[in-house]
């Protein structure tokens, strides 16, 4: 099974592709965790992105998808893989297909859990709100000033992706406000 998760921050994706992960028997591929490990393996690639990284740049499209096309390949991407956090932008979406297809591979599904905004705006503030009750240190992801910019981002940025892949016939929706095993429980059904 190879699989998107799409959605805003705070949607549950990491949550729902850990269970996948147990579930399936497939990695979870996160860009970030890639990226590092590239750079770590000192992988050609991965010393293109360092260089970037080092520079303050931003990793290239063609960068990412690189990482991306070398970490299928490993064996315990054999059955199949989760992508998180990639594509970000129709561009990169393109580019896996591009990617794919060379490598004679092909996305089982692309599910996206829908939220509501307000509510995940209302869910960070709140846990905001009781760190600093509790006398903790809010983390920098539950910043409700950070966390708004991050949803403008993937507003603007990665919401497309959605139409994207929908325009292919590939999305399936779930409603990530559900409770989390009804959440499970849909993204099941969306990939039965």
């Amino acid at each position: 099974m190879r699989l998107i998760l799409l959605g805003p921050p705070g949607a549950g994706k990491g949550t729902q592709a850990t269970r996948l992960v147990e579930k399936h028997g497939i990695p979870q591929l996160s860009t970030g965790d890639m990226l590092r490990a590239a750079v770590k393996a000192g992988t050609p690639v991965g010393l293109q992105a360092k260089a970037v990284m080092e520079a303050g740049g931003l990793v290239s499209d063609e960068i990412v998808v690189g990482i991306i096309a070398d970490r299928i390949k490993e064996a315990d991407a054999h059955k199949g893989f989760i992508l998180d956090g990639f594509p970000r932008t129709v561009a990169q979406a393109e580019a896996l297909d591009v990617m794919l297809a060379d490598a004679d591979m092909k996305l089982d599904a692309i599910v996206e859990l829908k939220v509501d905004e307000n509510a995940l705006m209302a869910r960070i503030e709140k846990r905001a709100a009781d760190t600093v009750a509790a006398g903790g240190t809010v983390r920098a992801d539950d910043n409700p000033d950070a966390f708004k910019k991050r949803l403008d981002a993937y507003r603007i940025q990665t919401a497309p992706v959605s139409g994207y892949y929908a325009g292919r016939g590939m999305l399936k929706i779930v409603d990530g406000m559900a409770p989390i095993d009804d959440v499970t429980r849909a993204i099941d059904a969306a990939l039965a």
